[in-house]
């Protein structure tokens, strides 16, 4: 209603208006349709996709060697192991060494030590790398190797002899494994016994242990380092996985440690722990040379003792026995 001079008029729609606005009406109305229709597709095509992919065998990615090795993200266990030796460190050692490098793709080298530098001055090394753990190898007198498992830089260390070397060039074993690819850990039962067989559990599951995601390491699990208790030493093996069944067969290398001390720092602190049963090797030797040497002088006693308790007189055997002791008669003549 507007009021006209006065007057209140009522304004009628024309008829152009009118058809205008119907047509408007029924367009709106379809499009609503085609839109609900969209959304119901889109709808339907997920569920389907859904259950497709749950049906379906998805395969790995797989790439060329030639190819760039496409960039892993999600790396966060950080850890990197310095692995280096001392000056004066023999073939085989040297050789050990090598071979711990090629196991652990998260390693990284450092040129030798002189003996006349402290081992405190490794963890300022370790630091200089952007390395938290370190592996090193120490050389004694007459060929005795030592090995020495820290981390840096607030401890614990542990010190280990290390006995019966056998390197993967020496056993020539008929095992293998890719390079850089990531090692499955198993320990035996008796680390969870001893407080600090516990220690030494965990420590070598972060030094030997191939961090995920880590640049230098490939996605494959093909191999498994076993860590075994025996006659108070710790046993390291080394196997290849073959079959999915589990059957192993052993790549190299071995060796043994016995465990010495527990340092409650890096190369120096406390001593946390002392193996009681441990035998220096210069001592062990010693001992072999003394035993050795006293086979010549037991034999010497036993010469003397046999001739002090040789009888002087031999026993009587019969009463015929003094006719050889009756002097002849002289001829009265």
């Amino acid at each position: 209603m507007v009021k006209v001079r006065g007057q209140k008029v009522k304004l009628t729609t024309s008829g152009y208006v009118a058809k205008d606005l119907t047509l408007i009406q029924k367009t709106k109305k379809k499009v609503n349709k085609k839109l609900a229709a969209a959304a119901e597709a889109v709808r339907v095509a997920e569920e389907k996709a859904k259950l497709k992919a749950q049906n379906e065998i998805q395969l790995p990615e797989t790439r060329n060697s030639d190819d760039p090795r496409p960039t892993k993200k999600g790396w966060r266990n950080k850890q990197r192991v310095l692995v280096f030796a001392s000056r004066g460190i023999n073939f085989q050692g040297r050789h050990m060494m090598e071979n711990m490098r090629r196991l652990l793709p998260h390693s990284k080298k450092e040129s030798k030590m002189d003996r006349k530098d402290s081992l405190f001055e490794i963890n300022e090394i370790a630091e200089m790398k952007n390395c938290n753990k370190c592996v090193f190898f120490e050389s004694r007198k007459a060929g005795d190797l030592y090995l020495w498992i820290s981390n840096i830089p607030s401890g614990p260390s542990m010190k280990f002899l290390m006995e019966n070397v056998n390197t993967m060039e020496e056993l020539k074993f008929t095992g293998n494994c890719l390079k850089g690819s990531r090692a499955i850990l198993s320990f035996d039962p008796t680390f969870d016994t001893a407080p600090h067989l516990k220690l030494m559990k965990e420590l070598f599951s972060q030094v030997f242990g191939t961090p995920y995601h880590f640049p230098r390491s490939q996605p494959f699990i093909d191999h498994v380092f076993t860590f075994t208790v025996l006659d108070n030493r710790i046993w390291f093996r080394n196997f290849q996985i073959m079959e999915e069944d589990g059957s192993l067969v052993e790549i190299g290398p071995r060796f043994v440690l016995n465990p010495i001390k527990i340092f409650d720092g890096s190369f120096n602190g406390l001593t946390a722990w002392s193996n009681p049963q441990f035998v220096t090797p210069g001592k062990y030797r010693a001992e072999l040379k003394k035993s050795i040497a006293g086979k010549y002088s037991n034999r010497i006693q036993q010469k003397i003792e046999y001739e002090r308790a040789k009888p002087k007189l031999s026993d009587k055997l019969g009463t015929s026995d003094d006719i050889f002791q009756i002097q002849p008669e002289q001829n009265k003549s």
